[in-house]
């Protein structure tokens, strides 16, 4: 996969397909790999970016402090090198939040805006998994600890009860982790820290939500706050599923993704 130099670092990515651009921005866990089945979903019809955030998968990873703000200008340093004058953004969890500071200081730059088990600001419950999952790690410093001590705060429990072969390809996905723990402990901080709460009714362009109803870290709760304040929003609910809904139901999820990229590519 190529890169491309954005500030200081150089960020991987994937380029794929032709059209109406769509670029998905991963979360905290994983990397762009995380969409590979989107990216094979939608090349044909449309043009696909997806890339590794700055301190995950292969781009470039510092110990240093971060924001969800500092991500955005990373993926509008992307978009503007790869010559991507509008897009639909598409971000998942972290990603919902770096693509939430896009859309305010760049809204040109988005044509719509879909959120996946996101927030504009964490719960309680939110802070409390998320301090936990930092704090296994930094405590234990192994990935398969942090992954054991994690995995229940990704899918429902009726999935992880019925798809012991899933639950264990997650388990070694993120056992297997090879980024700089410092680089995800950082992150991990950037979540707690975002907070666009108070500035979401100032974004006027078409946004759909999509939560899990059994999801701890962006729990319907925090869903509902987005659902409030982004005034021309569509909200769906995923029953039963967390924060791994997209695997947990994938034909709804693609069902509901593919609608609203039809309706919104223009």
């Amino acid at each position: 996969m190529p890169s491309i130099r954005v500030g200081r670092y150089d960020l991987n990515y994937l380029d794929e397909g032709q059209g109406t651009p769509i670029v998905f921005i991963h979360g905290l866990a994983g990397d762009l790999s995380g969409w590979t089945a989107q990216v094979k979903a939608l090349r044909d019809r449309y043009r696909v970016i997806v890339f590794d955030n700055r301190g995950a998968g292969k781009s470039t990873q510092v110990d240093e402090p971060i924001s969800t703000r500092d991500m955005a200008h990373d993926t509008i340093g992307l978009m503007d090198a790869l010559g991507i004058s509008g897009a639909n953004v598409v971000g998942r969890s972290m990603g919902g939040a770096i693509a939430q500071h896009m859309t305010l200081e760049r809204p040109d730059l988005v044509r719509s805006l879909i959120l996946c088990a996101s927030f504009a600001r964490l719960d309680p419950l939110g802070v409390r998994v998320l301090t936990n999952m930092r704090e296994v790690l930094e405590w234990r410093g192994s990935w398969s600890d942090h992954a054991k001590h994690s995995i229940q705060n990704f899918v429902g429990s009726a999935y992880y009860n019925k798809e012991p072969e899933q639950i264990a390809r997650i388990l070694n996905l993120i056992g297997g982790e090879t980024r700089l723990p410092a680089c995800y402990v950082r992150q991990n901080w950037a979540c707690l820290e975002h907070d666009t709460l108070d500035r979401l009714s100032s974004i006027k362009l078409p946004v759909l939500i999509m939560g899990g109803a059994q999801d701890p870290i962006c729990s319907p709760t925090c869903t509902s706050w987005m659902s409030e304040r982004l005034t021309n929003s569509r909200t769906v609910m995923f029953n039963g599923c967390s924060h791994f809904f997209p695997m947990e139901e994938p034909a709804r999820f693609m069902a509901e993704l593919e609608a609203w990229l039809a309706a919104h590519s223009g």
